[in-house]
């Protein structure tokens, strides 16, 4: 069961008592010195041992858990205790050491949806700008349960969810882009875009956008696979980010010039053409407000204007691509967009310290050991699917 709380009212009461901001210190006898101290330790916790402690949950089999009341709200909450410690890049190699990424990778076959895209969703910080545990995870072949959550999971979050954590994994990291190449990725990127979740139409073209940003070679194959007609319909979308992320991926497409092509968008191509005349109409009809929002829309269909038809387009005749205030050269438009900097704080491995941490309120199942009887077992039950 939990640990009640610390005695903060005692501790006040305590304070109180022995400062009245009129008197310097004074020095505290070795009874109030011992309670102080237990007091405030009981607010710390050994970092390590609670990744331990929850290594030993999920190693546990789930009827197990169950038989003890053990709910899968209970698991979701200890997945996001864990997240918490796995944000630090040490502990989050740590994890491997001490035996608990396994059975956290189980967790993304869970037979509960919202553990399937909690797990995937720890993998994720665990990997992210972390090229140890993106190694880790590929020999401990995660790659595959998140691919099969990505493309099959019938829950849309779980598969939002993993296609986050796919995104994080193969980010500058070539053996686990090759995979996804190879596991027919593309195809599942493209099915995705015909999701009617926004959110998870974002993912997928900011992880297609990067992926052609690093391998022009690839706009071959997203055009084959028709990739470039299923943009042009995104960024007509209501929703402003996917508009975006559409537009810069056709960006990447116009600017490939692999094999001495001109742009890998057909030359030509009457649809492109009209749906750029079209964005632009309806950023001319924005107001002030708006056009300020839309900022980097605006600036993408000029460049797409411009790389398709060797001409500036009338954004810039009307006055509307820079609008006052804002700076005149534009943004790189085709930089990446594909990852938020969660650990921009660890960005200096040498910073990192294996501080303390506060310890919030443990959750009923992680003070349990493990039941009499029972085996560690890393789990292997059969897999569903994620996305964020």
């Amino acid at each position: 069961m939990a640990k009640d709380g610390p005695d903060w009212d005692g501790l006040l009461k305590w304070s109180i008592a022995h400062s009245d901001g009129t008197q310097g210190p004074r020095n505290l006898s070795e009874e109030d010195r011992r309670w102080f101290m237990e007091a405030m330790q009981s607010q710390t916790v050994d970092v390590i041992k609670r990744m331990k402690e929850i290594t030993l949950v999920m190693q546990t089999p789930e009827q197990v858990l169950e038989s003890q009341g053990v709910t899968s709200q209970d698991i979701e909450d200890m997945l996001d205790e864990l997240q918490e410690h796995v944000e630090s890049i040490d502990m989050a190699n740590d994890l491997h050491s001490i035996g608990g990424l396994v059975p956290l990778l189980a967790y993304l076959k869970n037979s509960h949806a919202n553990i399937r895209a909690k797990a995937a969703e720890v993998v994720t910080t665990i990997v992210q700008n972390n090229p140890r545990s993106q190694q880790l995870v590929m020999e401990a072949n995660g790659l595959e349960p998140l691919l099969s959550n990505f493309s099959s999971d019938p829950d849309v979050s779980a598969r939002t969810k993993a296609l986050g954590a796919i995104s994080s994994l193969i980010q500058h990291n070539k053996p686990g882009i090759t995979a996804f190449r190879l596991a027919n990725g593309y195809a599942a990127l493209r099915d995705a875009l015909g999701s009617e979740s926004v959110r998870f139409q974002r993912k997928a073209l900011n992880l297609i956008q990067y992926l052609l940003h690093e391998n022009s070679s690839d706009c071959n194959v997203v055009n084959e696979l028709g990739f470039p007609r299923i943009m042009m319909h995104l960024a007509s979308s209501e929703d402003a980010d996917v508009r975006e992320a559409a537009l810069r991926s056709l960006l990447e497409l116009a600017n490939d010039k692999t094999d001495g092509n001109t742009g890998k968008l057909v030359e030509g191509d009457e649809k492109l053409k009209q749906l750029l005349e079209e964005r632009i109409k309806s950023i001319s009809e924005m107001s002030p407000e708006d056009l300020g929002a839309a900022r980097e829309e605006r600036q993408l269909v000029d460049s797409l204007w411009n790389t398709c038809y060797n001409e500036p387009s009338s954004l810039r005749q009307k006055g509307l691509l820079f609008l006052p205030g804002e700076d005149a050269p534009p943004p790189d438009v085709t930089s990446e967009h594909f990852e938020p900097p969660l650990r921009a704080w660890a960005a200096n491995p040498a910073a990192n310290t294996n501080a303390s941490a506060e310890k919030k309120e443990t959750p009923l199942l992680l003070g349990l050991g493990p039941p009499s009887g029972v085996t560690n077992n890393q789990g292997t039950s059969s897999g569903e699917a994620n996305a964020n």
